[in-house]
């Protein structure tokens, strides 16, 4: 198992930052963990790696209790935290080889080199950190994360200050290392999370709502549906609003409306018997996917 963690709670003070934890991962898979600001993600990751300790509960990385074994957790672990800590005077090359001592590596000059290129580091290794743009600074972390060829990865806002080309080749990376690694990432970005995640967890108030791939997520527990309708001429939106089982009509172009409804009573018949007796045609009828996002929003508004 890469990651257990069972009825894991977190107190600062009186307050809960996480309420009852419990899941694991393991094999090699990309897992995105979401949930809105001050919902516990980050603190999650920091008693994973072992940055401070729960209040209650277990947690393991690798088979090493996070409290027990710190040290044996830290070997097996590399952390992006979301505000990437870098000594800023040093340069990018002096950098990633001083962390590769810390870890003792045998070919630590080599093992640079290959994390240089992996992350596209290559223009700028011979700059000062301070010198570099937030991207740049970001793949510095991820190279230090990788360097000593951890078994998990805990990535908190790895994408943060990518530019769309720099997100596209950072993405892929990250992809590539999930066929290899354990890659536990948080992001709020949800194209980034269908691109690349296989499996997502959703805290809210310190609490898991939901752990599930993104696929069976986005179908699931579903309280309202939609379809996209184009008709060949005008129609009204309070004329839609009383077709039987509508609860919802926006309108999505100059004869296109979307159409919401309890997934319970499918509106498509309705929709169609509609039209005849209106004397309109149907031009297009397609069922709305419900994206991540809506489903995010959902689990996490109360």
């Amino acid at each position: 198992m890469s990651i257990s963690v069972r009825g894991v709670t977190k107190l600062y003070g009186t307050q809960k930052a996480l309420d009852d934890v419990s899941f694991e991962i393991s094999g090699t898979e990309v897992i995105g963990f979401l949930g809105p600001n001050g919902a516990g993600k980050s603190t999650m990751m920091k008693v994973l790696t072992g940055y401070i300790p729960q209040s209650s509960g277990e947690a393991s990385v690798c088979g090493f209790d996070v409290r027990e074994a710190s040290m044996d957790v830290k070997r097996n672990v590399g952390y992006l935290p979301e505000h990437n800590p870098l000594y800023t005077d040093m340069y990018v090359r002096e950098y990633l080889a001083f962390v590769a001592g810390i870890f003792k590596l045998k070919n630590s000059t080599a093992r640079v080199n290959e994390m240089i290129d992996v992350v596209g580091l290559d223009r700028e290794a011979h700059k000062k950190i301070g010198a570099l743009s937030k991207g740049y600074r970001q793949r510095v972390g991820l190279a230090q994360a990788m360097v000593h060829d951890p078994k998990v990865l805990i990535l908190d806002e790895p994408t943060s200050g990518l530019d769309p080309n720099q997100l596209e080749e950072i993405r892929g990376l990250i992809k590539q290392l999930g066929r290899e690694k354990t890659v536990m990432l948080s992001t709020h970005i949800m194209q980034e999370v269908e691109a690349i995640c296989t499996r997502v967890i959703i805290i809210d108030k310190g609490r898991i709502v939901a752990d599930d791939s993104a696929a069976q997520l986005r179908g699931a527990g579903l309280s309202r549906e939609a379809v996209l309708v184009e008709f060949d001429a005008d129609v009204a939106p309070n004329e839609l609003r009383n077709i039987i089982g509508v609860d919802l009509v926006k309108k999505d172009g100059d004869r296109t409306w979307v159409l919401a409804f309890d997934p319970k009573n499918d509106i498509r018949p309705a929709v169609f018997e509609f039209a005849v007796k209106r004397g309109v045609k149907v031009l297009t009828l397609q069922k709305v996917e419900r994206g991540l996002e809506e489903v995010f929003k959902e689990l996490t508004k109360g």
